[in-house]
C-alpha cells in the first residue's frame, strides 16, 4: 500500500536508503522539515484517520500535514517498508510521576540490526533526529538539548533541557500497540470534547534554532534563550500564514472555514489549554 517513491519526492529525500541509523536520521530530519503537525481536518469537521491509504493520501498526495497518530504510521510504515523492525508505542505526555496523562501519543521503537532507537515525528516540538534508546549522555540536535532516561516505574522518560532545567516531554514503556490501539487512541484525541485537538487549530514546525506555532490565532516563535514573541493574527493574515510559515496551501473555503471557528481577537478570549505537544512550561506553554 505504500508509494515510496511519492513519499521520497514528499520529504525531499534523495540519498541511500540502506536501513541503518544514518538513513533513519536523515529520513527522520527530512520527515520533519517537509510535513507539518496540524490539526485542521479536526477543525474543519472530517475527522481524522489512521489506516495507512488515507494517512498517505493526506500527507504525501495532498501536501498536508497531520497530528502524531498521522506521522507515526507513515513513517512507520516507510521504515518497515525498507527493512528496519518497528514496534508502536503509545506514551504520555510529561511525567505521570506529576500529573498522569493518558497515552495519547504515538512513537516508534525502531531497529536497524545494530541499535534500538526512539524515533518520534509526530510530537510538534520534540526531537529532530531519533535517540538511541539506552541512558546515555545529553544530545544536541542543533539548538535543542535531550536525553533519555529510565524512572523508578521502568518506564522511559524522554526530556528536554530549557536553560538550566530538565522538562519530561513524554513517557513511555516498550510494549508494543497495535494498529486497533491506534485507531481507539486516535478516536479519543480526534472526537472528545476534553481533546485539546477539538477546540482550536493547532500548528507546529520545527527546525534547528526555532519552534513555530500557531495556536487558535496567536503565532508566536520559540528560540532557546531568547523570550518567546506571540502575536494574534488578523482574519486576513490568516491564510497567508498558514502557507509562508506552515507549507498548507488550504482552499479559500477551507481557509474561510477555520477563521469562522477561531475565537474573535482582543484581550479577553479564551487562552489556550494546556496542548499534547508540550506539557506545562509556563511561559513556554503552547
Amino acid at each position: 500500500m505504500l508509494d515510496l517513491d511519492a513519499y521520497l519526492r514528499r520529504v525531499g529525500y534523495r540519498g541511500p536508503i540502506t536501513p541503518d541509523g544514518t538513513t533513519l536520521r536523515n529520513l527522520h530530519r527530512a520527515h520533519i522539515a517537509a510535513i507539518t503537525f496540524e490539526n485542521l481536518d479536526v477543525m474543519l469537521g472530517r475527522g481524522v484517520e489512521v489506516d495507512l491509504p488515507r494517512v498517505q493520501d493526506k500527507l504525501v498526495h495532498a501536501g498536508r500535514g497531520g497530528y502524531c497518530y498521522e506521522h507515526g504510521v507513515l513513517f512507520g510504515a516507510v521504515l518497515q517498508h525498507l527493512g528496519y523492525r518497528v514496534d508502536r508505542l503509545l506514551a504520555r505526555t510529561g511525567d505521570p510521576a506529576e500529573q498522569p496523562r493518558p497515552r495519547s501519543h504515538l512513537v516508534l521503537r525502531v531497529g536497524d540490526g545494530d541499535r534500538t532507537w526512539l524515533a518520534d515525528v509526530g510530537f510538534g516540538s520534540g526531537l529532530l533526529e531519533p535517540l538511541p534508546l539506552v541512558e546515555g549522555d545529553p544530545q544536541c540536535q542543533g539548538a535543542w538539548e535531550y536525553q533519555l532516561r529510565r524512572g523508578v516505574d521502568g518506564a522511559w522518560r524522554l526530556r528536554e533541557r530549557t536553560t538550566d532545567t530538565w522538562t519530561t516531554l513524554l513517557t513511555f514503556s516498550e510494549e508494543p500497540q497495535y494498529p486497533v490501539d491506534v485507531e481507539v487512541a486516535n478516536h479519543n484525541t480526534a472526537t472528545s470534547p476534553h481533546s485539546p485537538f477539538t477546540q482550536q487549530c493547532i500548528l507546529v514546525r520545527k527546525d534547528d534554532t526555532t519552534v513555530r506555532r500557531l495556536i487558535g490565532r496567536d503565532y508566536s516563535e520559540e528560540r532557546p534563550g531568547i523570550a518567546t514573541r506571540t502575536r494574534s493574527l488578523t482574519d486576513e493574515e490568516y491564510g497567508a500564514v498558514l502557507n509562508a510559515e506552515f507549507g498548507l496551501a488550504l482552499s479559500p473555503p477551507e481557509i474561510r472555514a477555520l477563521v469562522a471557528a477561531l475565537s474573535p481577537p482582543g484581550p479577553d478570549r479564551p487562552t489556550a489549554p494546556d496542548l499534547e505537544l508540550r506539557p506545562p512550561r509556563g511561559d513556554h506553554d503552547a
